[in-house]
């Protein structure tokens, strides 16, 4: 059998975070997303220097902040301007879930004008969560009507 070119239970495209405290956020996304973990290696001192969890079917990878490898989280560089968008079934229960687990509120859950209902939690490692479940097919033109008329109430 030959050997893909994408890592196995990977996509073309992934994401991998780091993560000051890394073994505490892999906690954090069991209790808050139903992660589970796909393994971790760890570097002489303790810390991950690499782990892998899937999340709804998605790989994320993560790592422990390693500034001598040029790894620097959230909390050191002092916020981060990504969010990571996840469709689940129930918006409601995972986002309460999320906030159980130690995230806050960015966004409170709301029907939106694109026919997701979604909310946004920030995890306690600096990660914001735009918690979404689809409700609605449209094109983007139906799309394009209705934001017009949002911005203009």
């Amino acid at each position: 059998m030959q050997t893909s070119h994408i890592y196995p239970g990977a996509y073309p495209l992934n994401a991998y975070i780091t993560i000051k405290g890394c073994s505490e956020a892999i906690e954090f996304y069991k209790k808050a997303f139903g992660a589970t973990e796909r393994g971790r290696l760890l570097i002489p001192n303790g810390l991950i220097g690499h782990a892998e969890i899937l999340i709804e079917g998605s790989l994320l990878m993560m790592a422990d902040e390693n500034i001598e490898w040029g790894n620097k989280s959230p909390e050191t560089i002092g916020g981060n301007p990504m969010t990571f968008g996840l469709y689940v079934e129930d918006v409601d229960a995972v986002f309460q879930k999320a906030l159980d687990a130690g995230g806050t509120v960015v966004m409170a859950i709301e029907d939106m004008f694109y026919g997701d209902r979604v909310g946004k939690v920030m995890d306690p490692f600096g990660y914001k969560w735009m918690i979404t479940t689809h409700k609605e097919d449209m094109s983007f033109e139906e799309m394009q009507k209705r934001f017009d008329k949002m911005l203009c109430e």
